[in-house]
């Protein structure tokens, strides 16, 4: 149904492509090399709308993540999970990563509670991990569960329930570490809590100490940083944490800039009208890494699949200016339960590659120039006729190079899994 470009054809594009943007200075097949290098970690929790796979002995509730819709066919089993992975994975070019939530643990039908996980609960993720040579980044999970039904854990006034979740995040840098040596690199591990209050609290100092005492006994405990890497990551508000969220933004730059954790940057954790394109070259003169949440937010923090927008391409441009790929750590987090979830996911990467190649086929030294030297109409004109270049056969060409479906040709092999896999379940 959709165009089938030839290899002949994607060659002669790219040639006439590569000689356009020799014009201005930039080496194309280098850029393709650069992105080739340049993972991606993908979230879990799109294929199968933030449900996990844990075995509960009660009804759980509390603190909960909602994935708006009913699109047929998510992932009910782990194995189903993975599956629908590798089929993403056969239609995203480059580096990927995978990146879980700890209620993806396989218990084997037992009850284990949060405090109690442990590597052997990963176990079929990290083989899956070395066999299909995708490296997997880690993540606690804060919410439904009990124990976070009043919306707070690690800053909870009672102090059972906020060891708890003490013991939660110690086990999962340990299974995180686990991960990272199975895997010969570094797991990278996001802490993001849910606590907050919906309506105008009258104590908004103390819930901050206590998740500072809680940060600092759990980074306390050592863990190899070679195979396991910390971010966390700050939010404005959430559903029921409208007034007051203990790790605002605020907060986690505070913790961040006095510890050695990195600070992580989810696109629709900041206010509607607010970019975080602008606090990379503010963050990065501080810090040696930075671990970015690529999503999209309409009107509030409503976790769109990603596309490639203007917000999208002005992060990665920021990135690139700056000479900071190799300092930032790439992540996906949306989830929309709206639409064919391997198609989210497969959209969502490739827009956030395409904007990442947007980036470094920019004439960067050629913009500085004109800027240094007070040409901005220069500057403008150039930044305006960058929007039309034909990015679009470079990007076919890495498809080609890569071995995945260039142009639109994907979506047949989408459409043929959604009607023989996804909508047979």
């Amino acid at each position: 149904m959709f165009q089938y470009l030839t290899p002949e054809i994607i060659q002669k594009r790219y040639d006439c492509a590569k000689a356009f943007y020799k014009t201005i200075g930039v080496d194309t097949d280098a850029a393709l090399t650069t992105l080739a290098n340049t993972a991606i970690s993908l979230h879990c929790w799109q294929g199968d709308d933030v449900k996990g796979f844990e075995v509960h002995d009660e009804s759980v509730s509390g603190g909960g993540i909602m994935a708006i819709g009913n699109y047929p066919g998510p992932a009910f089993t782990a194995d189903m999970l993975r599956k629908d992975a590798e089929k993403a994975f056969s239609l995203i070019p480059g580096k990927k990563r995978f990146n879980l939530h700890a209620i993806y643990a396989e218990t084997n039908g037992k009850v284990v509670d949060r405090d109690q996980i442990g590597p052997e609960h990963f176990a079929n993720w990290m083989k899956w991990s070395k066999d299909n040579g995708i490296p997997l980044d880690f993540n606690p999970t804060f919410f439904a569960h009990p124990l976070a039904n009043d919306g707070y854990t690690l800053s909870h006034a009672n102090d059972d329930i906020r060891n708890f979740w003490i013991r939660h995040d110690k086990c999962c840098r340990r299974i995180a570490e686990a991960m990272g040596k199975n895997q010969g690199c570094a797991c990278v591990v996001n802490h993001w809590i849910p606590d907050g209050a919906k309506d105008q609290p009258v104590d908004r100092w103390a819930p901050r100490k206590r998740l500072i005492e809680a940060y600092d006994e759990i980074f306390a405990e050592k863990i190899d940083e070679k195979y396991c890497k910390d971010g966390v990551e700050c939010k404005l508000f959430g559903l029921g944490s409208e007034d007051y969220v203990v790790g605002s933004h605020e907060f986690y730059m505070g913790y961040a800039m006095t510890h050695p954790q990195m600070l992580t940057l989810d696109m629709g954790h900041f206010h509607p009208t607010e970019n975080i394109y602008d606090k990379i070259s503010s963050i990065l003169l501080y810090k040696p890494e930075l671990l970015l949440h690529v999503s999209r937010g309409i009107r509030w923090d409503s976790d769109h699949v990603v596309i490639l927008n203007d917000d999208l391409r002005c992060l990665f441009q920021q990135i690139v200016r700056g000479g900071a790929l190799s300092r930032v750590n790439i992540a996906l987090d949306f989830f929309d339960a709206s639409i064919n979830r391997v198609g989210a996911w497969t959209i969502g990467t490739r827009a956030t590659q395409k904007a990442l190649l947007s980036a470094l086929v920019e004439p960067t030294q050629i913009l500085l120039n004109f800027e240094n030297d007070g040409d901005g109409a220069m500057k403008l004109a150039l930044l305006e006729e960058l929007k039309t270049a034909p990015v679009g056969d470079v990007w076919n060409m890495f498809c080609l190079q890569q071995g995945v479906p260039a142009g639109s040709a994907w979506i047949d092999e989408l459409i043929d899994f959604d009607r023989r896999v996804i909508k047979t379940r």
